[in-house]
């Protein structure tokens, strides 16, 4: 596997043998640095807080791993810079037509990127430790739940 310099500013993730997800408002991060070996991480872009006024990059270094990346309906993923050695893909059932960019980059061994956008991205972080415990917050609050639409606000 190629070893690349991490981005300084970049949202580090690091998943070995486990599983990793970030559902909801928990980054503002414009770039990410994604170590994943024989893991599952879940990475959640939908946040209004994302600015998507340049592409958003992820360097990407997974071994034996899947990466779900959930999507807001407009952004289109340019995947030109990964690398790929033995099985390995990206999955967009649903590719984004928008001016907005995710740029991947990096090396993919055995491994597996979704990208999932709408309704489906909002099942995926509906299916989730996060969002049970946020649904639990919500309704003591009086508020409602965000994980699973982290466009949606809260009343005041």
């Amino acid at each position: 596997m190629t070893t690349a310099i991490p981005l300084a500013s970049a949202e580090r993730i690091h998943a070995d043998h486990t599983t990793v997800k970030h559902l909801g408002h928990w980054t503002e991060a414009t770039e990410f640095d994604v170590r994943a070996r024989r893991a599952t991480v879940v990475l959640d872009l939908r946040s209004p807080r994302i600015s998507w006024d340049e592409p958003v990059t992820a360097d990407l270094e997974l071994a034996s791993a899947a990466l779900t990346l959930l999507l807001p309906d407009a952004v289109t993923v340019d995947s030109w810079d990964l690398a790929f050695s033995g099985r390995g893909r990206v999955k967009d059932a649903q590719p984004g037509t928008g001016r907005a960019r995710l740029r991947l980059a990096g090396a993919v061994t055995d491994g597996e990127i979704r990208l999932r956008r709408g309704g489906v991205a909002q099942l995926t972080a509906m299916c989730s430790r996060a969002y049970l415990d946020d649904l639990r917050r919500a309704h003591g609050d009086g508020a409602l739940p965000t994980v699973d639409d982290p466009t949606r606000r809260r009343p005041r």
